[in-house]
């Protein structure tokens, strides 16, 4: 008996064989990713309610690890400093980057030459930034003593060794790292507004201003979740800007979750406590994820 007929008199069949060097060649990844990551995953959050230690061992203990997670200083002070971290590391990066994106957008000169200038630190690595930062603002040769020699004697500007502005001196290298690569989103959703809206603007007597407030931030809604994603993922896995600027102090005063995770899985060996706080950082990236993929899937469908 013939198989099923498609509307193209093609057996559906056939659908299977088609282009079929292509799937071969995706079979390695496909594998990858379901016993590396999907894998690897499922078995971190099985462990997080065992004992384990040194080794792995399945002698479950229920939620006991989650209650000590919840209930250690170390990772409260890690939450609040990611948290606080992140609020101002997401406005910030936002709101720069489509600002130079709106300055870039007005065909200046050179255009080409500034944005390069401004994505360069993007390609450099957080342990790479890190470390320059970290010169930058040591008070013994960075900005204050510069100042100083300038004969400001009393100047003083020192923000990686004071408890409370440490997180300041991070997020001054981070915005610097990722600030280009949003300015660089922003400017594509620019670049995709019609011509003719602009236009239109221009006849009514719209300020500029207010276009890009009423129209053009509405109309790249899209663009905004995206880059909204993107950079809250990174701040939750913020761990090598930390360790090269501050290594988490002073005292735990910069201390970051992921810090927390390698502290108690290769330092203090206790796998079980490390799995659980790798699992509630995985939780926070779903709870990132999740909302952005209703809103670019789900919500077109219900649309």
């Amino acid at each position: 008996m013939a198989g099923k007929q498609t509307r193209t008199g093609r057996p559906t069949g056939l659908r299977l064989f088609r282009n079929l060097n292509a799937k071969v060649a995706a079979v390695p990844m496909v594998l990858t990713t379901l016993v590396v990551f999907v894998g690897g995953t499922l078995w971190t959050v099985l462990y997080s309610f065992t004992n384990s230690k040194l080794l792995p061992r399945m002698q479950f203990v229920g939620i006991d690890q989650y209650k000590r997670l919840w209930s250690n200083d170390l990772w409260n002070a890690a939450i609040w400093n990611l948290a606080f971290y992140g609020v101002m590391s997401l406005v910030f990066t936002i709101v720069m980057g489509f600002v130079l994106a709106v300055l870039l957008d007005q065909k200046i000169r050179f255009e080409d030459t500034f944005r390069t200038i401004m994505l360069y630190p993007f390609a450099l690595s957080f342990i790479v930034t890190g470390l320059v930062w970290q010169w930058i603002l040591n008070p013994e040769m960075g900005i204050q003593e510069v100042v100083r020699r300038m004969g400001f004697e009393t100047f003083t500007f020192d923000p990686l060794h004071n408890p409370s502005t440490v997180l300041y001196g991070l997020l001054i290298a981070g915005l610097w790292q990722g600030t280009g690569f949003t300015m660089c989103l922003m400017l594509a959703g620019l670049r995709g507004i019609d011509e003719d809206i602009w236009k239109a603007a221009r006849v009514d007597g719209i300020p500029k201003w207010k276009t890009y407030i009423y129209v053009v931030i509405p109309m790249m809604r899209p663009v905004f979740v995206t880059t909204l994603v993107i950079v809250a993922a990174g701040i939750i896995k913020l761990y090598d800007l930390v360790v090269a600027q501050t290594s988490g102090g002073p005292g735990n005063a910069s201390q970051v979750p992921a810090m927390y995770v390698y502290r108690y899985m290769f330092t203090a060996q206790n796998l079980g406590q490390g799995f659980a706080a790798s699992t509630m950082m995985l939780l926070s990236v779903l709870i990132v994820l999740i909302p952005w993929a209703y809103l670019e899937f789900g919500g077109k469908k219900h649309g």
